[in-house]
């Protein structure tokens, strides 16, 4: 079983500026990281290779240094890594990155199995796995809690609003995990050490199919951000100290008709 797990460096903290013209994310400069429910898309993976034989190949779209998650990902047990790198892909929304990612998974081979995190923690659509199996004219299924392989595909079961429900889904086909699929393994001091030198591949728009770069990028954006701006934060507080501490803070929640 060929699989292809597409995964995504995330700011590992959440005190991220904003381009107020574009409205994307500013990462440079940022602590990044892998984000977290894609660790569930690649243990799946993993341990269906233990399971089935084949390869785990994983991709991300994203700035050369996101590099560093596939070196992550090879640390877990990945066969190959891809990182799809462009200025022309830049400031992409939904559907340019599904677009995107379409493409490049094309240009990379043919899979079996595609799987994605159910979100990424930065943007939180949790949309472009099935637009991806849209663009591709793929079956997918999403928050999936379990998947078995059985003959020609897989039986996905759903976590769905109000029931569970199983499905089977033929090969080639995508699949959205959820958290609670598995346990994600801690990579190993040893297999960083084979890995050490492992090759990542990097690759940009001229690689794939469709070369017009009006399809990608801001260009083929469907939506634009009309206006942005950071949270309000209040940091305003006050501290009571000495043996009336509790009667003080009684009376300031009286005062604001807490209690």
């Amino acid at each position: 079983m060929n699989i292809f797990v597409c995964i995504k460096q995330v700011p590992a903290t959440n005190k991220v500026e904003v381009d107020p013209v574009t409205g994307v994310l500013k990462r440079n400069g940022v602590e990044s990281k892998m984000n977290p429910y894609d660790l569930f898309a690649l243990e799946t993976a993993l341990r269906l290779k233990a399971a089935q034989g084949g390869k785990v190949v994983v991709g991300t779209m994203g700035p050369p240094q996101a590099e560093a998650i596939i070196r992550e990902a090879y640390m877990m047990g990945a066969d190959d890594g891809y990182v799809f790198s462009d200025r022309r892909l830049g400031g992409a929304d939904v559907l340019a990155t599904s677009y995107t990612l379409s493409q490049a998974i094309q240009s990379v081979g043919d899979f079996d199995l595609i799987l994605c995190g159910r979100q990424t923690t930065d943007g939180d659509t949790a949309q472009v796995g099935p637009a991806i199996a849209e663009h591709m004219g793929i079956p997918h299924a999403a928050w999936v809690s379990k998947l078995t392989p059985a003959g020609d595909g897989v039986d996905a079961e759903q976590q769905l609003q109000d029931v569970i429900e199983t499905v089977h889904i033929p090969f080639p086909c995508l699949v959205t995990v959820e958290k609670d699929i598995f346990v994600p393994r801690l990579p190993s001091l040893k297999t960083a050490r084979e890995v050490e030198n492992k090759p990542v591949h990097i690759e940009g728009l001229d690689s794939f199919l469709d070369t017009d770069a009006e399809h990608y990028g801001l260009s083929g954006s469907a939506t634009q951000v009309e206006r942005i701006f950071p949270p309000e934060s209040d940091v305003d507080h006050e501290v009571f100290e000495g043996a009336d501490a509790a009667e003080k803070l009684l009376g300031k929640l009286a005062a604001w008709k807490s209690i």
